[in-house]
């Protein structure tokens, strides 16, 4: 495991020449910036981050400081898929509040200046963790940054969307129908070959939904890779990557997140702790942590563990079914994005598992 998450940390970590599909006029960005970016400073030197599987993403260089750039990629692309306004607009709201995001500056919806829209933010110099079991750290470490992790998700289902500004960022109630009726259409736009289970879920899944609690600020993408943590605390910076993120259901989204607890390593990019010694390692059981998120949101439970976990299975499944389909059409923003198709399967047998311990039969 640990061979694997060492190549996984290696294979998406720091940054690359600009590749040439996603390569574009600098200088004109240069210019661009240096007019809307108070004290920024030229010659701009750009790289590209190895990680950002969806929407490339850009280390700006410039000789006083460092930016992120996250764009749109070029193509083809599927509809409402890589929301980089969105992003933008959700991480303005949250910078105010000292919820840990990056700094944001600016949102070009020019496609003049790079080719698509694009946003800047304050590069966040920190670590970015691939491997669930946190290799190197000691159990109180391990422990320390799990609990950080689990906070900073309750801090964020704990904010009024309403008092931040995001009242119109999305519908309030059915988000877990939406998303469903999401990912289906773009699993069958993106359709491979035909995987029976999903067939399945595509009709079971609709029918059962959970009741809904309070709506909250969801990020659509919680995990461990999808944020930075302080270069030697087991404190979180800043959370990225959120172009899935709107107004929902937080249980489906602190749900998706224990995911890592749920599988055994195919088809996620974080690194399954499926089944390893928790006690030893010094990482919290499932029930644990749902416990801390409890205390930390006032909940007494967490009703329909396993028709959520169909669910996040099957939307996991929808959402790399849309990478591979962008590999099909030329617009995956990742070398590494053709893998995902053998984790499709894998995601939607499991998800059917998990329905028919929810009531689903065969």
């Amino acid at each position: 495991m640990s061979q694997a998450g060492a190549s996984r940390q290696e294979t998406f970590s720091g940054t690359k020449e600009v590749t040439a599909a996603h390569a574009f006029d600098v200088k004109k960005l240069e210019a661009y910036l240096a007019d809307r970016i108070e004290g920024f400073q030229t010659p701009l030197e750009v790289r590209q981050f190895k990680g950002g599987q969806s929407n490339p993403t850009y280390q700006l260089v410039t000789p006083n400081r460092k930016y992120v750039m996250r764009r749109k990629p070029p193509g083809k692309l599927l509809p409402s898929a890589h929301a980089v306004d969105r992003e933008f607009k959700v991480i303005s709201a949250l910078y105010p509040t000292g919820f840990p995001v990056a700094k944001p500056y600016v949102l070009c919806e020019d496609e003049s200046i790079t080719g698509t829209m694009f946003y800047v933010m304050d590069c966040v110099e920190g670590r970015v963790l691939w491997e669930g079991v946190l290799p190197g750290m000691d159990k109180k470490q391990r422990w320390a940054t799990y609990d950080a992790m689990n906070e900073t998700l309750a801090r964020l289902h704990n904010l009024d969307h309403v008092k931040i500004g995001l009242e119109d960022f999305g519908k309030p109630t059915a988000y877990v129908a939406r998303q469903i009726a999401r990912w289906t259409k773009q699993y069958q736009m993106s359709e491979t070959e035909t995987i029976s289970e999903m067939n399945k879920l595509i009709d079971w899944l609709p029918k059962h939904l959970p009741a809904e609690g309070k709506p909250s600020v969801v990020h659509g993408d919680y995990r461990l890779d999808n944020m930075i943590l302080h270069p030697t605390e087991p404190k979180v910076l800043a959370v990225i990557d959120w172009e899935l993120s709107t107004i929902g259901d937080p249980l489906a989204d602190f749900t998706y997140h224990l995911m890592q607890w749920q599988q055994d390593g195919r088809g996620t990019s974080a690194g399954s702790i499926m089944g390893i010694d928790y006690e030893a390692m010094g990482i919290p059981t499932l029930d644990q942590y749902v416990a801390m998120y409890c205390k930390r949101t006032g909940r007494t439970e967490t009703p329909n563990m396993d028709y959520y976990a169909a669910y996040n299975f099957f939307r996991l499944a929808g959402i790399l079914q849309g990478i591979v389909g962008r590999v099909r059409d030329g617009t995956a923003a990742n070398a590494n994005a053709a893998q995902n198709a053998a984790a499709v399967r894998p995601l939607a047998e499991r998800a059917w598992a998990y329905a028919k311990r929810a009531g689903a039969v065969d």
